[in-house]
């Protein structure tokens, strides 16, 4: 059945947009519950393989779920894993042959819908994939109509594709999120530019170092003021080569000179046909050590309070003396404290003190 032009602008307009909504389908289940007159419409989706894999319902309507639960009656629409995984992708059902098998089961469910002023429901398989199932539910406090049989006939390959799509989106939304997250716990900073070296996007770690630094704050779609003038050459002669040759090894800049931060400038490829070809600029931001740093050396090494300050301290950069007289200590005190951290820790000097401090989660923000 083909949906007419109403319900094209009424039901697919909110069904795609679905994922800038919070909570998700609203709209679109709230127009489909009017559209049938339902007392309750509700998408469930089970994501993943295993037998214990959850279930998570998006409804609108009347929250039957909890009128059940105040009137001890159990969910309607908590059968067994079994009952929903035999249904036919693409075919209407009443809930009602699921369990035709059993009457006695049957009497009781019809007594159950009686008490939460329902008369009749349908349920349609959506989608059926390995680790993605989903189920569309309808509940009218009249028999159902053969016209809301086919309504959700129609719907169910729009709503598939829209949350396929929606899945896919997700996914990729996440593995933004922990290579930016990683990308910021390992004090990394990140810029991305076009091939007149505009800025095509920046992280907000490097938007906020760079605005710290007394630079106007950096905008998409404008050039990065506040970049030394070999800096700014360097950038658009790399920015122009990469984008149109993604095959160019990396090429360095100094990004800042003070405090010095030098930058690798890399290609980034298109990914599909309305993609440009960008180039990143990947440089290590100025650390300053996280307030849990001392923590974390002393959880991870086994380190003494004071023990694993001076670490830091001499991680950071300070001599025996210099940490001493920040910490209060005599520089006696401070070296025999050095000595039991370099065997506790295994390093036999300074240097592969700071490369394990820095290599370690005490190095990271």
């Amino acid at each position: 059945m083909a949906l007419a032009s109403g319900t094209e602008t009424d039901l697919l307009l909110p069904l795609f947009g679905a994922m800038r909504e919070n909570p998700r389908f609203a709209t679109f289940l709230e127009r489909l519950r009017r559209r049938t007159e339902a007392r309750y419409v509700a998408l469930l989706v089970r994501q993943g393989e295993s037998q214990d894999a959850a279930t998570q319902t998006y409804f609108a309507g009347e929250d039957l779920h909890r009128r059940a639960q105040d009137a001890g009656i159990p969910d309607l629409f908590a059968l067994d894993r079994a009952h929903y995984d035999s249904l036919r992708p693409g075919r209407v059902y009443a809930i009602s042959e699921l369990i035709d098998h059993d009457p006695l089961a049957r009497s009781q469910r019809r007594q159950q819908m009686a008490a939460l002023g329902l008369a009749d429901e349908r349920i349609v398989r959506v989608l059926a994939e390995r680790d993605f199932n989903v189920w569309l539910v309808l509940a009218r406090g009249a028999p159902c109509r053969a016209a809301d049989s086919a309504l959700l006939s129609s719907l169910a390959p729009y709503i598939a594709e829209a949350l396929r799509t929606i899945r896919a989106l997700d996914h990729e939304a996440r593995q933004a999120a922990i290579s930016l997250t990683g990308l910021a716990r390992a004090g990394n900073g990140w810029m991305a530019f076009e091939r007149d070296a505009r800025l095509a996007a920046i992280g907000p770690q490097a938007a906020q170092w760079w605005e710290a630094q007394g630079h106007p704050p950096p905008r998409p779609g404008e050039r990065l003021l506040g970049l030394p003038r070999a800096a700014e050459r360097t950038l658009l002669a790399a920015a122009e080569a990469m984008t149109d040759d993604p095959a160019l090894p990396p090429r360095p800049m100094l990004l800042s000179e003070e405090p010095r931060v030098e930058a690798l400038l890399l290609p980034l490829e298109s990914h599909g046909a309305n993609e440009r070809p960008l180039t990143m600029a990947l440089f290590t931001l100025p650390r300053t050590a996280s307030p849990e740093a001392r923590e974390r050396l002393q959880t991870i090494h086994a380190l003494p309070r004071r023990e694993a300050e001076l670490a830091l301290r001499l991680a950071e950069g300070l001599t025996i003396a210099e940490a001493a007289e920040a910490m209060g200590l005599t520089v006696e005190t401070a070296r025999n404290y050095s000595k039991r951290i370099y065997a506790k820790l295994g390093v036999s000097g300074k240097a592969q003190l700071v490369r394990l401090v820095l290599q370690g989660t005490a190095g990271m923000n």
